[in-house]
């Protein structure tokens, strides 16, 4: 299982980028923290998701 901010998640042998999109998430709006380290975007697709993973996604939004 996989934390995904704060959730439990079968996510485990999942590519980052692979999560994201099913999730509907949109790349260039968000940032993605593993495990207390920032993930740069270049390697979302390299990031392997394991059991015990925690991850805080976080978009960002506009306004004012």
């Amino acid at each position: 299982m996989v934390k995904i901010n704060g959730e439990d998640c079968n996510a485990a042998g999942m590519f980052l980028s692979d999560y994201l999109k099913e999730n509907g998430y949109k790349l260039v709006r968000i940032a993605v923290e593993r495990n207390g380290e920032i993930v740069p975007k270049a390697m979302y697709d390299q990031t392997l998701l394991a059991d015990g993973d925690a991850l805080e996604v976080v978009s960002f939004v506009g306004g004012g």
